[in-house]
């Protein structure tokens, strides 16, 4: 085989393995996320206002790399089922405030429990993960520099 023809092999392909990887890892966090009525994209949002309390739509959907098209459903579901609130600002009217209610933060306990179970279920320790993290880290900066 041609080292061109080699390079075009599925396996080999940087896209294949994190399309992979990252509905693999997905499917690890569902069952954990089940019992607290989330799904990984409401569990993005949490972790986000767990972090920072209180924050604008647009402050999420940077923070998160969603739109606010995509995120709005998220954001509407997690309303409904008690864990946040949606509030124009009072200093902005503009401005479409995301805070927690009691119960959202009150989630965060039950959470907590989340990180090590990923890591016993993927069977890796944790200087694995952040070894992981770093190198994804590097990939999503540099996508985003051949993005501007």
């Amino acid at each position: 085989m041609s080292d061109m023809t080699e390079a075009l092999r599925l396996e080999r392909q940087v896209c294949f393995a994190l399309a992979v990887a990252s509905r693999g890892v997905i499917g690890v966090y569902r069952p954990l996320l089940q019992p607290m009525g989330l799904t990984h994209p409401q569990y993005l949002v949490m972790l986000a206002l767990w972090e920072h309390d209180q924050l604008s739509v647009k402050e999420l959907s940077k923070l998160l790399r969603l739109d606010p098209g995509t995120l709005s459903p998220l954001l509407k579901r997690l309303e409904a089922i008690g864990y946040l609130r949606r509030r124009r600002d009072s200093r902005d009217e503009r401005v479409l405030a995301i805070t927690l209610t009691p119960e959202g933060r009150q989630l965060r306990s039950e959470a907590e429990r989340i990180p090590p179970s990923v890591a016993r279920r993927l069977g890796m320790d944790l200087e694995e993960l952040q070894e992981l993290h770093r190198v994804l880290t590097r990939v999503i900066a540099a996508a985003d520099d051949t993005h501007r």
